[in-house]
């Protein structure tokens, strides 16, 4: 039955690309909202203060903002239908992994130090390449045997 289970989140996963997202990331969140017949993207701006089921297939994401003073926050699961994608805006170097204390906090309080996202695309871009190649290694070796 495990087997199944994990099967099938791997079917639904593979749609998607895979984005670790952590607490103290800023984000943007592309949501699909049908309004009769129309359907629409709106999009919601805000910091990652929570990550829930971290390591299962979908997991979810509270997200906060604050607009004309008032705090507002979404809890999101990543794998919805509704939601379309999910960018990553900024990163912020945080200590926790839950950061609820930012809702006492005023809007210049909860001010972090971020870092520059084009760093991390530039890392992320050379691991998927290395393992890319290593998977292609591994394709290959496989067909060497099989016709063998």
């Amino acid at each position: 039955m495990e087997k199944k289970i994990i099967e099938f989140n791997k079917a639904q996963r593979e749609g998607k690309a895979e984005q670790k997202f952590h607490s103290g990331d800023v984000v943007k969140v592309f949501l699909r909202i049908k309004e009769g017949e129309k359907e629409r993207t709106q999009v919601f701006e805000g910091l990652v203060i929570a990550v829930k089921g971290g390591q299962s297939s979908f997991p979810t994401l509270t997200v906060r903002k604050v607009t004309h003073g008032v705090g507002v926050e979404m809890i999101l699961p990543v794998g919805s239908k509704n939601v379309e994608k999910i960018e990553l805006v900024k990163r912020a170097k945080v200590r926790r992994a839950k950061l609820y204390y930012v809702r006492t906090l005023t809007t210049k309080q909860s001010r972090m130090k971020y870092k520059d996202i084009k760093e991390f695309a530039g890392k992320t871009e050379k691991v998927e390449k290395a393992e890319d190649k290593k998977a292609e290694e591994k394709v290959e070796e496989k067909t060497e045997n099989k016709a063998k």
